[in-house]
């Protein structure tokens, strides 16, 4: 009776123990499947990524970058259009100067501050040169913008590109029994997984 009463606690002992491995294995199979969904939700291709991206900075310049994580483009973004905006104001404050110049001379006044250093001739030429430069200058402030969004939406295209070692491109060299020479070669190697 004690050697029945052993080999059954042995047997139930050891189907527990089978019972409870498989268990565990298949948990432990669920958990590897749900960390690999979630691994997948995580690289999944969002479509409206680069739309919203170029949105973003559409509406306020840099928050595309932003949300693409490229921060250190932000003061390059504010930079050139700050420049230019500068470039605008500076270039219309001086052409302001000269047209009031010669709009006092042409009201007969002989006090303006450019009196005995340009003519009225050069007063005009001065105006059309700052009106020109304000004129670019308001271009490169436009380019500035556009170049922005162009660049966020870009960013976040590339972003979702596969880059992962499935896709490799490699130099090949071989040693070609033959003729005793190295041959050449590139190779590109895909994995479907």
């Amino acid at each position: 009776m004690t050697r029945n009463f052993l080999y059954s606690l042995v047997l139930i002992f050891g189907g527990l123990l089978v019972v409870l491995g498989q268990e565990q294995d298949s948990l432990s199979i669920k958990s590897s499947m749900v960390s690999t969904k979630e691994a997948f939700k995580l690289d999944l291709y969002d479509p409206l990524a680069p739309a919203r991206s170029a949105f973003y900075s559409a509406v306020l310049p840099g928050l595309g970058q932003a949300y693409n994580g490229s921060y250190w483009k932000i003061p390059l973004v504010y930079a050139g259009i700050g420049t230019s905006m500068y470039l605008v104001i500076f270039n219309d404050k001086q052409y302001d100067r000269y047209r009031e110049a010669y709009k006092r001379r042409l009201a007969g006044f002989d006090d303006d501050e450019f009196q005995g250093i340009l003519e009225n001739d050069g007063l005009i030429n001065a105006q059309k040169q700052f009106r020109q430069n304000k004129e670019f200058a308001i271009l490169a402030t436009v380019a500035f913008y556009l170049l922005n969004i162009v660049d966020a939406n870009v960013d976040a295209h590339l972003r979702q590109f596969d880059v992962s070692r499935n896709l490799s491109l490699r130099p090949n060299f071989e040693p070609n029994y033959l003729s005793g020479n190295v041959d050449y070669g590139l190779t590109l190697n895909f994995k479907l997984n």
